[in-house]
């Protein structure tokens, strides 16, 4: 079954994710929570980065099979989405629901992406 979102899509979604999680602490001030913000700039530098590196049309040095970005995407959205807990910032609402809506989008986008190669 063909899967909604197509390759392009994906880089896209990608980069603006990169850019969006990596200041959601000033967006959504809770910048005070030193490790909650650390992960967001490491979640968004991170994207960045293996996006960068990526076989696809968006890749700017393309070393990385398409299907492997894929697999770290999940792999990243899953810990994402257990990170409030096991980091000890739960308790911080704003914090805990923005890392957890990050690990549901990266989650979604790459369950539902095609995974075709170059």
């Amino acid at each position: 079954m063909k899967k909604p979102i197509s390759r392009q899509a994906h880089g896209a979604a990608d980069y603006s994710y990169a850019a969006v999680v990596s200041v959601l602490p000033e967006l959504l001030k809770f910048q005070d929570n030193k490790k909650a913000t650390t992960l967001c700039r490491l979640l968004g530098g991170g994207a960045l980065a293996y996006s960068l590196l990526t076989q696809a049309e968006w890749g700017l040095w393309r070393v990385l099979p398409f299907k492997k970005h894929l697999m770290i995407d999940l792999s990243v959205s899953l810990f994402a989405l257990g990170a409030p807990w096991l980091l000890k910032f739960a308790d911080d609402v704003k914090a805990r629901n923005a890392v957890i809506a990050t690990g549901l989008t990266g989650f979604t986008v790459g369950a539902l992406t095609e995974q075709e190669n170059m």
